[in-house]
């Protein structure tokens, strides 16, 4: 059974055993271990549910007048007090509670409920977060729904890679092409195969920005507002994800395609093809990096490059009988293809550098805890500014190395240290 929320599964267990509940979270725990196809976030919506039920079973034992609502799974008062459970930053309340603390503007009592359980929140992620006040608030769902949703709409490899939102340091499995099936002869044994599922293990690093605005916004509508913190959100945490997703090394910051994968040019596990620095880019070359990808890998692989790439190495190209390399998109709908393969633009790969690969299924960046926001109306007083701070937990990298390949020049350095 899947759950869609925490409080639906909250609901269904909380008239269980605690046997059954141990039994059905160590089954989603080796699920999580083995099955490459898991639905990680459903049965992480399903784990919260099981240890909210537990707690509350717990809580009306030792106190029967409390417990949690069993239609909402939030926690009940006995002043019939509206409060709010793990799911707090899916609630309008708490967006407005957010919005409202950023302005500096006052809040009804429900929105200082709500805006005091997802301050709780931010305080168990404490360890992920690190802050110099007590004023750090983790951004509501629907505005981190919307950053995320307008990073996609930008384009580039950020807009092809596979997204998580899960806890760090968790094996997750990605499945890869499996072996082919073998001709049996009649009455001889059949063995199974044993697949052993690729698994990707994230860890977590911060991004910090701080931004200024004029002490105005304070009249701005909480709407207004918040299209303008996406739009800033957008620019410095997901274009730092968006950079790292090619450049990043790996040290303090996500793995990118250079750093996380061993480029091989020559003799066993060749996944590269280099021309000179005085030399050109060819048909033949384009070819041989195509020839490079393992069987499975091309189905669904990409090319990624710069625009001025594109343009000054495959506007022109041609194959053997004369027709272009280089097919542009008529309906505008993409780029265009190249030998039957769609291109991503994204200008953070250096000119002359080529990739191609599966980028959908076998690069990935997670953002564990969303993004955080805190305000300072002192450090710049005197300028009659706001200070925010955005602070993000992510990590980014290729799942499976072998889905890649690279056609690329060498640069004058290169060339002459060789």
């Amino acid at each position: 059974m899947k759950f869609k929320t925490v409080a639906e599964a909250f609901n269904f267990y909380r008239t269980k055993e605690v046997a059954e509940m141990e039994r059905r979270a160590q089954e989603i725990g080796h699920i999580i271990d083995t099955d490459e196809n898991a639905d990680i976030e459903a049965l992480n919506i399903e784990l919260r549910g099981i240890k909210e039920a537990r707690e509350n079973i717990e809580l009306r034992s030792s106190n029967p007048a409390q417990g949690l609502n069993v239609i909402t799974g939030m926690s009940t008062e006995p002043q019939g007090k509206k409060t709010f459970g793990d799911d707090v930053l899916d609630t309008p309340e708490y967006r407005s509670a957010f919005y409202k603390s950023l302005l500096g503007q006052s809040m009804n009592d429900t929105e200082k409920a709500a805006f005091d359980a997802g301050m709780k929140l931010a305080e168990k992620r404490a360890d992920a977060f690190i802050s110099s006040t007590d004023a750090l608030a983790v951004i509501p769902t629907q505005t981190l729904n919307e950053v995320v949703k307008k990073a996609r709409t930008m384009g580039g490899l950020l807009s092809e890679c596979r997204s998580f939102s899960l806890p760090t340091k968790i094996a997750i499995p990605v499945g890869t092409p499996s072996n082919k099936a073998a001709w049996h002869t009649e009455g001889a044994a059949v063995d199974a195969e044993k697949v052993t599922p690729t698994a990707v293990t994230f860890d977590g690093y911060e991004i910090i920005k701080i931004f200024a605005i004029s002490a105005k916004p304070r009249r701005m509508s909480i709407n207004a507002f918040e299209s303008y913190l996406v739009d800033e959100l957008t620019a410095c945490v997901m274009e730092c994800i968006a950079d790292a997703i090619v450049n990043g090394t790996g040290t303090a910051q996500g793995t990118g395609l250079e750093a996380g994968i061993t480029w091989v040019k020559t003799g066993t596990g060749k996944n590269a093809v280099e021309i000179a620095a005085n030399g050109s880019f060819t048909y033949a070359k384009v070819v041989e990096t195509i020839a490079l990808l393992k069987r499975g890998y091309s189905n669904g692989a990409k090319w990624a490059m710069n625009n001025a790439t594109l343009y000054n190495v495959f506007y022109g190209m041609t194959d053997t009988t004369e027709r272009p390399v280089f097919i542009a998109d008529p309906k505008a709908e993409g780029v265009g293809k190249i030998l039957g393969h769609e291109i991503i633009i994204d200008d953070n790969i250096a000119d002359n550098v080529i990739y191609l690969g599966n980028f959908a299924k076998y690069f990935a960046y997670n953002m564990p805890e969303g993004i955080a926001v805190e305000v300072s109306r002192e450090s710049s007083f005197r300028k009659g500014l706001i200070d925010y701070r955005a602070l993000a937990i992510a990590d980014c990298k290729p799942i499976v190395t072998e889905a890649f390949v690279k056609l690329y020049k060498a640069s004058s350095n290169q060339a002459a240290a060789q």
